[in-house]
Parts: structure tokens; C-alpha cells; sequence
């Protein structure tokens, strides 16, 4: 009888892939999946860490399952393995803290998962799932979490798509180099490394092959792909996309448009330090990629950039922009923004607004700052009392909102192309799935297509568009 494995999957898209690869490989050593925890021998939780609040999502989740075993006896003998970034960034920690939990791996074991349940299992020599990708965090028999973690996925690493059959996320790098102050990804992930362009072109063309009509581009650092591995002097944290010094997000993008099939792929967390005009230039060019970008900003105020270590100043991001709205007609350019840094005055935060009031950004979230143990933001003089935070993300949401609603009356009476997710619902190239508005739609219109549509109205952050 074949062992029956659940997963949770939490947090961001780069988390979900990792859990689709967990799934590939459970299925390769012909285990057989459930989405209804209670009927699971061994129950994965795959945590995010990222901030407070994923935090405590995690911690409640895996709480959640040990609770539930608890409580129903024909779930007694049920193994749960907590898994991801919460075990990668508390290697040393959760051993001790959560006694109840038969196995922790890191990002370095997603592809022993199977060996590991089989070991869990008593179905499995011990020997054959030693920690052998480097140093332990802890000498717990349940602990397979190495420290700095040195995985990169490949296209031929098996994989369980949890995504829609029309749309699939593409990790093409791991880990990031940036040193942001209020950021834990680095500690957690480890340091930046590319896939190779090979690598991902390859698993490109086998999604689209499979009827995949939108690849999402991700990595912690998406415009430093190729760089770790260029040749000669090493890339500084504002080297820009440079396609003479190697493979780059320009040499990527360009062969992923030569694909053949309707398809569009869109970039996702680009780092506003490494954009060059090169790369401005490739996503005019390539018909494929769609004209949308996710760039980060996090402030705009030069004191808070420099706290923040962005390697970037207001100038800069300024300039940048501008040369990306001139570059590539009908780009629509989503960011985020941190309010409540340490430090931050209401000056700071007033030009902040005045930011997001002159560049008029398509799509945009704002966050307030979570502190974090083991940042450098963390030991920060002049941390604001939480009410201030809250006060600042109410005050800077309600400038998104407004943007947000000229934005929309703006394309009423525009015609849009948009790939139908659901029954009735599409997304235009402008929107990312799961983080950004939709588009009511004919539900004629079949599940999975690309369809011309004409705005007609719109409703908070979605568009309607006519019958």
C-alpha cells in the first residue's frame, strides 16, 4: 500500500515552487497525493518566514496539524515534517520548540522528501538520507536542515504544478546578494545563484508545449540573473543588466521570445538597482514579454534608501523611470513601498506621497515595517510606535486607492487583451496573477484563452468590460 503524503503551502510564489517540486518527487517515488490532511500518513507544512505576519501563519499551521492529530484518533499515528523558510531561518531553534514534529528539512532537502518520509516511515535505511549538502544546524535525529543552503532548480527536476493549467511560475535563480536592512531572505536562501539560460529556456518551452499561456519570471533578485556567473571582475550591488558580460535577464528574455506559440511571460521582483537601457530596450522589443514590471521601490526619500541599504537614491529611481515609461509604450509598472522604517519622519513620509502622486503607478502596494530578528533594521535606533506605522500605511493606501481608481477610469473605452482565468474573470497583461486586479468578462469565453475585450467600467481594483 503506497504511503498518502498532504502539503500546506504557504506564502509567496518562489515557496510554491519548492512545494511543487516536494510533489514531483513524492510522485516519482510513487507516493500518492492528498489535498484532505486528515487522510494523510505524513502531513508536510511548507512555512514562510518572511515577515511577522507569515510567521505566525506558519507557526498556527503546523500547531494546527499537531492539534488535529490530537484530536482524531485515526490521525495518531500521522508523521508531520515542517518544511521551508521558518525551518531554514530557525534551524537551530524549532527542534527544541516544537517537540511534537517528526521531521524539519530545509531548502537543501525538497528533493529527499521522498527518502526522508520513507525513513520517517521505518521503510528506510537512516544512512541513505544523512545531511551530506553541508554543515547540520543541529544534532537532532529530526533535523535534516543544512545551513546555507545550495540548491538551484533544473528543468529536469521533477515537478507537481499546483497552478492552473494556463499559467506556471519559472524560478530562475535562488538565494539573493542584496544586503537590505530590513530584509531575512538572504539568511534564509542563502546567496544569489542563476540558473543556467539553457536551463530555463528549456523548461519554458516544455510548459508552453504543455498549453501554458503565461510564464511568470521569478527569483528573490530577478535582474541579477546570469551575473553570479559572469566571468572576470564580479558584479557590484548596482552592476547593471549587461548582455556583453554574459548571459543576463536581456540574453534570457530575448530567447525565451523566440519560442514558438501564443504565450506572454512576465517579470517578477527586479531589483530597481541592476536596470539598464539595454534592458529597457529588450522588453520594448520582445513581443512576448508582457509590458509590465515588478520593481520594488520600497521609499523614495534618500535618508530612508540609505537606511534601508537600497544602493539605490531618489534621483536615481526617478530617472529610471522615466527612461522605462519612454522605452516601453504602455508599460504598466508595479511596486511596493516600506512606511514605518526606523528613522522615518514625517518629511520623509511626505515625500513619499508626493512620489506616488507624480508617477502615478499602475499597480501598488505598501507595506508597513515589520522588524525582524537577525536584520540589521532590527537594532535600529528610532523605531515608531506601531500606531504611527498604521497611521502611515492608512494615509499611503488611501493615495494607491486614489491612483488606482484614475488609472482604471482611464481605460474605459480602451481595448485590452486579457487571458481568462476563471469563469468570467481575466487578467490583462498589466495584472499578475493572485496579487494584482481582474477583469469581468463574457463567460462564454473559455477558461484558459486570450481574448480581446473593451473596458466599459470599472469596480474598486478591477475592471468590467463590455458584453
Amino acid at each position: 500500500m503506497s504511503t498518502t503524503v498532504g502539503l500546506i503551502s504557504l506564502g509567496c510564489a518562489k515557496n510554491l515552487i519548492d512545494s511543487e517540486v516536494m510533489m514531483g518527487h513524492l510522485a516519482e517515488a510513487g507516493m500518492a497525493l492528498t489535498s484532505e490532511a486528515e487522510l494523510a500518513d505524513v502531513l508536510i507544512v511548507n512555512t514562510c518566514s518572511f515577515i511577522d505576519m507569515a510567521k505566525q501563519e506558519s507557526i498556527d499551521a503546523v500547531f494546527g496539524a499537531v492539534n488535529a492529530r490530537g484530536d482524531d484518533p485515526e490521525r495518531a499515528r500521522q508523521k508531520i515534517i515542517v518544511a521551508g523558510c521558518l525551518s531554514q531561518r530557525f534551524a537551530k531553534e524549532l527542534p527544541g520548540i516544537m517537540p511534537e514534529v517528526d521531521a524539519f528539512i530545509g531548502l537543501d532537502q525538497i528533493t529527499k522528501v521522498a527518502p526522508i518520509i520513507e525513513n520517517l516511515l521505518g521503510k528506510k535505511n537512516a544512512a541513505e538520507v544523512a545531511k551530506t549538502e553541508g554543515p547540520s544546524a543541529t544534532d537532532d535525529p529530526r533535523d535534516y536542515v543544512t545551513l546555507k543552503p545550495k540548491y538551484v532548480p533544473d528543468y529536469t527536476t521533477p515537478r507537481f504544478r499546483l497552478t492552473p493549467e494556463h499559467f506556471a511560475y519559472v524560478k530562475i535563480a535562488e538565494g539573493c546578494n542584496h544586503t537590505c536592512t530590513f530584509c531575512i531572505i538572504p539568511k534564509i536562501r542563502g546567496m544569489h545563484r542563476s540558473r543556467t539560460q539553457e536551463s530555463v529556456v528549456r523548461e519554458v518551452e516544455a510548459l508552453v508545449k504543455s498549453g501554458v499561456k503565461e510564464i511568470n519570471l521569478i527569483s528573490q533578485d530577478t535582474t541579477y540573473f546570469g551575473m553570479d556567473q559572469w566571468e572576470g571582475e564580479r558584479p557590484k550591488p548596482n552592476s547593471p543588466v549587461n548582455s556583453q558580460r554574459g548571459e543576463s535577464l536581456s540574453t534570457l528574455l530575448r530567447e525565451i521570445n523566440k519560442i514558438e506559440g501564443e504565450f506572454w511571460v512576465r517579470l517578477l521582483y527586479t531589483h530597481p538597482a541592476h536596470w539598464s537601457d539595454e534592458l529597457i530596450q529588450t522588453i520594448a522589443e520582445c513581443d512576448k514579454v508582457a509590458k509590465y514590471v515588478d520593481i520594488p521601490l520600497q521609499h523614495i526619500s534618500d535618508r530612508m534608501l540609505t537606511a534601508m541599504k537600497r544602493v539605490t537614491s531618489g534621483d536615481y529611481i526617478r530617472d529610471l523611470l522615466r527612461r522605462m515609461r519612454a522605452g516601453i509604450p504602455g508599460l504598466g509598472i508595479r511596486t511596493t513601498f516600506i512606511v514605518g522604517f526606523p528613522g522615518e519622519t514625517e518629511e520623509d513620509f511626505q515625500e513619499l506621497l508626493e512620489f506616488i502622486r507624480e508617477f502615478r503607478f499602475e499597480r501598488a502596494g505598501v507595506f508597513q515595517y515589520s522588524k525582524e530578528e537577525g536584520t540589521r533594521a532590527y537594532k535600529m535606533e528610532g523605531q515608531l510606535h506601531h500606531k504611527t506605522r498604521k497611521s502611515r500605511w492608512s494615509r499611503a493606501m488611501a493615495e494607491l486607492q486614489k491612483v488606482a481608481g484614475e488609472v482604471n477610469q482611464e481605460q474605459i473605452g480602451k481595448q485590452v487583451r486579457v487571458l481568462v482565468e476563471e469563469k468570467g474573470v481575466g487578467r490583462t497583461e498589466w495584472d499578475a496573477p493572485e496579487i494584482d486586479g481582474s477583469v469581468h468578462v463574457d463567460e462564454s469565453i473559455p477558461v484558459g484563452s486570450f481574448a480581446d475585450v473593451t473596458i466599459s467600467d470599472w469596480r474598486g481594483y478591477d475592471l468590467v468590460a463590455a458584453r
